[in-house]
């Protein structure tokens, strides 16, 4: 059977994108396990690398090259991503509660989300210093301070530990190397590195010793200002940075979910099993009650293969496997500079040579995260011979999904060319507008269909981007949502999942719909080869806006940044360019599209002469069909269109949808100016749940973009023919 033949039966859930979870994922990637559904739960988009930070702090490594892109990873392990942070377990209902979202349901679980060094109990903290850990936090925050300049910062690390003393020798070699000259004091309760070798620590005190950096041992913090560490011994510190590096915390929300903990860690058993079978732990956050072992990455690495290994187990009814931590292990303490120094079995080295082997291993690690292979379209058959014309009919890359699945432009004109007039007297305009216009007692009703060929694969989110997207017709028109019916196609799935999906998708719309002032009121289901979501939507208005209404000096306002196709396509192709984390792209481009259009329509709906969504044909092509309607020309400056971020850089590395060229081609000839820039391709990216796109009076227009911060002028009308000018 085909891979979209095989139905899902089974549910396994990965709460946390640690290291044990991003190599299970990948080993997922390489080899599927027919009739199974993933899901990853996790804050951000991209997970750090713990073993590279040092170095992202030193500047030896860009942010990209350390963080692990969980949504291409996910992409290629057919995993649903769900962004957002867990705080609970339901284990008789099989529930992971989340902060913002409804509750996940699993049937295996798996937990990987790490550890915290913050600390809470201190005043202040929470307001003036970071974290280590959670990574990412850090990471921003550090550069934020660097851009500050001071030029004799001063930086307070509360934590003696390999990573406080690291993170301190990684700052100064950053801060010196800026020209500044940093005034750094690393705090402890107890003696400094005290879980390392004698040999190694003394080199790294005398590295510290070297840089000018200060130890204050034997003492506590007990007030945090913007400015202050006040310290247990009386002494208070003068601070620009405050860091804490300070130990281990568990997750606050384990203490409730009723499984064995030990110092509020899961704890496991050799089979990586918590207390309950049908949760697992690994990382920072398990507790190895037949082997305990210091928190640390290698572990977590070296666990990958057994929590693999078991997690198929437990679904296919296998022979588990037993972890068993290694007693010591290599570590390989950086110096700030390009220099470390190695720590095994009491033994001691350091120098430039163990930095290259360090930062070999290091980016080894990160290199099979970055490798896949770009989906590609199969080629036609080479035997039997194949009809003519079939490869142009294939294109060379995978059909995309949202609006860029749509027909084109002058195909569709082409199938509608035959369609009658309405014949009715109550149907007062059918095709050509947004939304078809029925007559309504005083008023009238508008109303709309759209679906969508799914593009991510967690149905809630798909069901919310489907339903904004029908929405979109509905408030072009300035009309007021009413009711909606959906029509949902399924993949194959058990009946359980089945219906847990549909549950999650009409809850989603159901959500979208209210939002809006309207009612799902019923609907279709079928089962198919791929997850299709639509509605048929219906609005009222008292005078719909159509697309014929604009007037020369009319200012075009655009509500939404473009770029939704080119970055879904790049998402799909796993493309790569440096300095870029994919996933983070995708993140703020699905954020985009999950925001509703209702508040720019109500305030643009009694002011537009003309207004239209900018959909599947591209913001030229939708302009196009406004000028056609009008009789009027338009101009649009290409500096002023808002762009989602990475969108004009993948552009710029040949990223494009593959209803894109078909955009372009329908355009030809009418667009005057150079539109050979990435930018300029942005003009035929197909959009889904795109922006409002209105011609309003320009001197409406300052008060509108007062009113909708995320709206942009973009040009105006102009004096026909049909045709755009780009300046």
């Amino acid at each position: 059977m085909r891979g979209a033949e095989i139905p899902a039966v089974k549910d396994l859930v990965f709460v946390g994108g640690g290291h044990s979870h991003a190599l299970v994922l990948r080993a997922f990637a390489m080899k599927p396990l027919p009739g199974l559904r993933l899901t990853v739960i996790n804050p951000g988009p991209a997970a750090p690398y713990t073993g590279m930070l040092p170095g992202l702090i030193a500047g030896h490594y860009r942010r990209d090259e350390i963080m692990i892109d969980l949504v291409r990873l996910a992409r290629q392990a057919g995993a649903r991503v769900i962004l957002d942070r867990a705080t609970g377990i339901d284990r008789d209902r099989r529930l992971v509660q989340l902060a913002k979202s409804p509750p996940v349901a699993y049937d295996l679980l798996s937990l990987d989300i790490g550890i915290g060094s913050d600390l809470p109990g201190i005043p202040g903290y929470g307001d003036h210093a970071v974290a280590a850990k959670p990574l990412g936090r850090y990471a921003e925050v550090w550069e934020a301070f660097l851009a500050r300049a001071l030029p004799a910062p001063r930086l307070v690390i509360i934590g003696g530990g390999v990573g406080g003393v690291e993170l301190a020798l990684a700052s100064h070699h950053r801060l010196t190397s800026l020209g500044r000259a940093p005034q750094i004091t690393v705090v402890d309760r107890d003696a400094l590195l005290p879980n390392i070798g004698q040999a190694a620590r003394a080199t790294l005190l005398r590295h510290l010793q070297a840089a000018g950096i200060r130890a204050i041992t034997g003492a506590e913090a007990t007030r945090i200002t913007a400015e202050t560490v006040a310290l247990t011994t009386g002494e208070t510190l003068a601070a620009d940075f405050i860091l804490s590096v300070a130990g281990s915390r568990p997750q606050g929300w384990l203490a409730n979910t009723g499984l064995a903990l030990h110092d509020g860690f899961v704890s496991v058993g050799p089979s990586l099993q918590s207390s309950d079978p049908l949760i697992f732990a690994a990382g920072d956050c398990a507790h190895l009650a037949h082997a305990p072992r210091p928190k640390a990455g290698v572990f977590a690495v070296r666990e990958a293969p057994i929590l693999d290994h078991n997690l198929r187990a437990a679904l296919t009814g296998g022979t588990m496997r037993r972890y068993q931590p290694q007693s010591d292990y290599l570590k390989l303490v950086s110096t700030g500079g390009r220099g470390a120094v190695a720590d095994k079995f009491g033994l001691r080295s350091g120098g430039g040579w163990l930095w290259r082997v360090k930062d070999r291993i290091d980016r080894r690690f990160m290199a099979m995260f970055t490798a896949g292979t770009a989906m590609t379209q199969p080629p036609p058959p080479p035997s039997p011979p194949h009809v003519t014309g079939l490869r142009e009919a294939m294109g060379d890359k995978p059909l995309c999904g949202g609006c860029g699945a749509k027909l084109g432009a002058e195909g569709l004109a082409a199938a509608l060319a035959g369609l009658p007039a309405p014949r009715r007297s109550d149907v007062l305009s059918g095709r050509g507008d947004d939304a078809a216009v029925l007559k309504a007692g005083q008023g009238v009703q508008v109303i709309t269909t759209d679906h969508m060929r799914a593009f991510v694969h967690d149905p809630r989110l798909m069901a919310r981007l489907a339903a904004i997207h029908a929405l979109g017709d509905i408030f072009a028109m300035g009309a007021q949502p009413q009711a909606a019916l959906a029509q949902v196609i399924l993949p194959r799935l058990s009946d359980t999942l089945a219906a847990r999906s549909l549950a999650e998708i009409m809850d989603a719309a159901a959500e979208v719909f209210a939002e809006a002032g309207a009612d799902v009121v019923g609907g279709h289901s079928s089962i198919g080869a791929e997850l299709t979501i639509g509605f048929t939507v219906t609005g009222l208005a008292d005078h719909p806006i159509a697309k014929s209404g604009a007037q020369p000096g009319d200012v075009l306002i655009l509500t939404k940044p473009l770029g939704t196709g080119t970055i879904l396509a790049a998402e799909m192709a796993l493309a790569r360019s440096p300095g870029l984390i994919l996933g983070e792209a995708v993140a703020t481009c699905l954020a985009s599209m999950a925001h509703s259009l209702a508040p720019a329509a109500q305030a643009l709906a009694p002011h537009a002469h003309a207004m239209t969504d900018v959909t599947g044909f591209g913001l030229a092509g939708h302009l196009l069909e406004l000028c056609d309607a009008s009789g009027t020309g338009a101009t649009l400056h290409l500096a002023d269109l808002p762009l989602l971020p990475a969108a004009e850089t993948l552009a710029a590395a040949g990223e494009a949808s593959s209803l894109a060229p078909q955009n372009r081609a329908a355009c030809l000839g009418r667009i005057a100016g150079a539109v050979t820039s990435p930018r300029a391709a942005l003009l035929f990216d197909p959009q889904t749940c795109g922006g409002l796109l209105a011609a309003v009076p320009a001197k409406a227009a300052p008060a509108l973009l007062a009113a909708l911060p995320d709206a942009r002028a973009i040009g105006e009308i102009t004096a026909g023919p049909a045709r755009i000018a780009l300046r």
